[in-house]
């Protein structure tokens, strides 16, 4: 398979060249008409969809993923399709502002829990919605002293300042997942009003002219330009006098080096907290995401099925995002433990292998098994992927070190012999992420939809109390990365010394300036089998599952709906699922 070629590092001269003209435009975008800014966002999708074959192409010769495979379905979903899908509900939202009339965007979808925090429906919004997310309800939690009645006056604060200056941003793209830089370059621009330079990471340079090719509008009028290079660029570039701020996803390590430096003087500087730079810095960074098993009565359909749910928020992208589930946090007196354990063992032991194109996962995994020799295995027919089946929850590694790989470990808490036991355990897990767990990106929980029911508030108050930006709740929290209308980040409050998943949220297409976190609800079965758990709703097998058949096939065919949305479309999307 013939990988794509990569672009060369841009001279020095060049970004200086590109950092000077987006400065002399920054003040340009920053007060153009938000009809223009609109008239700008919503040919991108046209654009999206006329570039989104090559780049689905491009990407999965990266990722060693051969033609034919459904696992190509990761790359339309995670790529065009996310970008594409971005663009209509933050148009809709610019005509608000433009309109003044942003408390009808959210009229009729907020409510506020017994301790006041108000919520804001985002999804499903819209007849489409209501069809292609079945069975999906996403809200966005604000933070405390938000109220139904202020929250308008918290959105899309930077269209209030009536002559804004602008800015010049540097987002340093991610490697991984293909959308991640063009949504936070969008995010940059539409919601921050900032000129934005993109450095492309070198491990999916090859998807920089794609890239361009997209956004070529924006770079025509002096809104956007692209670098490319390793470190010396980038330091290159968060150093630059012509650069206020930066947005970074990667690790915690990568954002300490760019505010402290390396080495022992950068651990120094970070003991002091004594930053080499004094630019505003906003950051996604992962961790430990765990997924919560509460216990309860499951047939053997239900633990096949959320085995695979489990081993997908694992495994999806060959392991390399920074929200996969990598501890399983179980009940250790939960009857169905073992089945359960089982159950995800035999699935990841029977995915397909593939490639681990990222750099150093080799080593990150070794380093997980010599951490424990006697308990780590390597599944499948090459030893590809790791379970690490009986973690104490004591633990110093698997529970606070990112593998960023294909290892999953599982822990068990005391209780949860049964489903009367269900609440105790749900709070002790809750206390236990919270405090033992490292990162605060995201974190899942799954229940069934009894258990749910008789738990009532209970559940919802360990939810309140979960510090995650995302939470999903039967849905991966990943999922959340898909929703343009929920926001995409650490739970809020990291400090620059200890910065765990970071600070600042993007997505976001509401504006929203105060959220806490978002909280994603999808089905704990699929279509038809939930209608005999209560749960009303058609979903079939979800698309990021790696077990699903037809996710390139749906995946292609839910972009270019998204490019060019017609409900002609929708049947051949709902064929391509039904036998996902």
């Amino acid at each position: 398979m013939d990988l794509p070629p990569r672009p060369a590092d841009t001279p020095t001269d060049q970004i200086d060249a590109a950092l000077r003209e987006l400065a002399a435009h920054a003040t340009e975008w920053a007060r153009l008409p938000i009809p223009q800014k609109v008239d700008l966002l919503n040919r991108l999708p046209e654009r999206v969809g006329r570039a989104a074959g090559r780049w689905v192409t491009v990407a999965s010769r990266a990722k060693g993923l051969p033609e034919g495979s459904p696992l190509r379905g990761e790359e339309w979903t995670t790529g065009p399709w996310a970008v594409a899908n971005y663009v209509a509900p933050l148009a809709r939202t610019l005509e608000h502002v433009q309109a003044g009339t942003l408390h009808e965007l959210v009229e009729g979808k907020t409510r506020q829990r017994p301790d006041g925090q108000t919520l804001v429906r985002v999804l499903p919004d819209g007849a489409y919605d209501h069809l292609l997310f079945s069975g999906m309800e996403v809200d966005v939690w604000m933070e405390p002293g938000v109220t139904p009645a202020s929250l308008p006056q918290t959105m899309a604060t930077f269209y209030d300042e009536p002559a804004p200056e602008g800015a010049v941003a540097v987002v340093l793209g991610a490697g991984n997942i293909a959308a991640i830089a063009p949504l936070d370059v969008l995010y940059k621009l539409y919601a921050e009003g900032q000129v934005v330079v993109l450095k492309m990471n070198p491990v999916n340079s090859y998807l920089g002219p794609v890239l361009e090719e997209v956004f070529a509008e924006f770079v025509d009028r002096g809104f956007l330009r692209f670098a490319y290079g390793g470190v010396d660029v980038g330091e290159h570039l968060t150093r630059h006098d012509l650069v206020d701020e930066i947005h970074v996803t990667g690790s915690a390590q990568t954002h300490d080096a760019i505010v402290y430096g390396t080495g022992t003087g950068g651990a120094g500087r970070k003991a002091r907290d004594e930053p080499q730079i004094s630019k505003r810095v906003t950051s996604e960074l992962g961790g430990v995401s765990p997924v919560l098993v509460v216990p309860g009565d499951w047939s053997e359909p239900d633990l096949d099925f959320q085995a695979a749910n489990v081993a997908s928020q694992k495994m999806h992208n060959g392991g390399f995002n920074c929200i996969a589930s990598q501890a399983a946090v179980v009940p250790r007196a939960w009857p169905q433990r073992e089945a359960f354990v089982h159950a995800v063992r035999r699935t990841l032991r029977e995915l397909p292998d593939r490639p681990a194109y990222y750099p150093g996962a080799g080593d990150r995994v070794d380093a997980l098994h010599a951490a424990y020799p006697d308990s780590a295995e390597r599944l499948g027919p090459t030893g590809a992927r790791t379970l690490v089946a009986d973690v104490p929850p004591d633990d110093t590694y698997a529970l606070t070190e990112e593998v960023f790989g294909g290892a999953l470990a599982v822990t068990s808490l005391p209780g949860g012999a049964g489903d009367e036991d269900a609440g105790e355990w749900l709070d002790r897990a809750v206390d236990f992420c919270n405090d033992h767990v490292a990162g605060t990106l995201g974190a899942t929980v799954l229940i069934h939809p009894r258990t749910l029911r008789r738990l009532g508030d209970r559940f919802w108050d360990a939810i309140a109390r979960l510090r995650y930006g995302t939470i999903g709740v039967n849905a991966w929290s990943g999922v959340g990365f898909f929703i343009a209308q929920g926001t995409w980040g650490a739970f809020p409050g990291h400090e620059r010394q200890d910065i765990q998943s970071g600070t600042g949220i993007v997505h976001n297409a509401y504006l929203f300036e105060r959220p806490q976190k978002t909280v994603v609800s999808g089905p704990f079965a699929p279509f038809p089998r939930s209608l005999l758990l209560g749960e009303t709703h058609t979903a079939p097998k979800p698309l990021w599952f790696v077990t699903n058949e037809t996710a390139e096939a749906t995946g292609r065919r839910l972009t270019h709906f998204a490019a060019d949305p017609s409900p002609l479309r929708l049947p051949g999307i709902f064929a391509a699922a039904l036998r996902g």
